[in-house]
């Protein structure tokens, strides 16, 4: 098998031309859609980037410390764009992104890796255990942004309330933070190494300046893709919650998405699963709660949970999809197919509201 092309030509490339192109386009007041397309795939660049150093910093330290650094890091772009987008009041916009984020990590990114892994193997095996703990979270996250959707129709406000779930939402994933990689940490035993990635090239004082030179330059164009959502959406028509469940979601998460495949492929379904159910329990049960308690001080506008019914029946639907998926511990490339069929009836759906 061929050795991979080192990626720090693909971050020389991100540096050189794709970021100083998007800045010129957005200081030179360019057209709203072309404009914000090469800001989007700036921002997918240096996630890339981000998450090419945070995999290098991963593979040096112990399970726990990589943990903290994925949680940090590994959804930074997902946070970022939420703070600058809820100073500019896309309230609706920020919950529509956190729905897409769930549904494409849990339906495209599982769907389409199960599909992938599926044209070259004929059957792939993943691990129960950790399949079923995430499919039982996800039922928490349904509950945890169900019930004070309800609480909002039958009383009214519900911002104590959602403070309240924010505090047992973060509770419970510490809590399974804790039992995957220490008290049971015998049960999610994954092989992560790739011996044809070039992360050994990379020291380790190099990935950490990276990374945080990356999230940075990350935070920047966050807040000027943001700054040009408006006038995008006024060029093309599209409503906030079609931008934030299938644009700025599918944007914030090319990196999970393409790693998870390039695993499938490897045939290591365990570890494309869990790629994608914790990147979805990271956003719906971290950045979230923290979210919903630093929005009123940061940003000026309160992110509560009270979610439209159209978003709640995409969690729900997803919920549910993952558990029957889950529960056998073998998937083929039909069920793949299929999990990537609800997404577009999801996507296709809120385009129509």
């Amino acid at each position: 098998m061929a050795k991979r092309r080192p990626s720090w030509r693909f971050s020389l490339f991100t540096i050189l031309v794709i970021v100083p192109a998007s800045l010129v386009l957005y200081y030179l007041h360019a057209n709203a859609i072309l404009t914000f397309l090469v800001m989007a795939a700036a921002l997918a660049a240096v996630t890339r980037i981000l998450a090419e150093s945070t995999a290098v910093i991963a593979q040096r330290v112990s399970n726990t410390v990589a943990a903290l650094a994925n949680v940090t890091f590994g959804n930074a772009v997902e946070f970022f764009v939420a703070i600058f987008a809820l100073r500019q009041g896309l309230v609706e916009m920020v919950k529509a992104s956190i729905v897409g984020s769930i549904i494409i990590n849990v339906l495209l990114l599982v769907g389409l890796s199960m599909f992938v892994g599926g044209m070259k193997y004929q059957e792939q095996k993943f691990n129960k255990d950790s399949s079923g703990l995430y499919s039982t979270m996800l039922m928490v996250v349904v509950v945890g942004l169900g019930l004070p959707s309800l609480y909002a129709i039958i009383a009214g406000k519900p911002e104590n309330m959602s403070l309240s779930v924010s505090i047992v939402l973060g509770t419970i994933y510490i809590l399974s933070l804790l039992y995957t990689l220490v008290t049971h940490r015998h049960l999610f035993v994954v092989e992560r190494d790739i011996p044809h990635e070039d992360h050994g090239r990379w020291p380790t004082f190099a990935a950490v300046t990276v990374l945080l030179g990356a999230t940075a330059l990350l935070g920047y164009e966050s807040a000027l893709l943001v700054n040009v959502v408006e006038p995008f959406i006024s060029s093309t028509g599209l409503s906030q919650m079609f931008i934030g469940l299938v644009v700025i979601a599918l944007l914030t998460n090319v990196p999970e998405l393409l790693t998870a495949i390039g695993f499938a492929r490897q045939d290591n379904m365990t570890l494309s699963l869990e790629i994608g159910m914790s990147s979805a329990l990271q956003i719906a049960l971290f950045v979230v709660p923290v979210l919903v308690f630093i929005s009123p001080a940061v940003t000026g506008n309160t992110l509560n949970l009270v979610f439209t019914p159209f978003e709640l029946i995409a969690v729900v639907v997803t919920a549910m999809l993952a558990n029957y998926i889950g529960a056998d511990g073998v998937c083929h490339w039909v069920e793949g197919a299929e999990l990537v069929a609800v997404y577009m009836l999801i996507a296709i759906a809120f385009y129509f509201i």
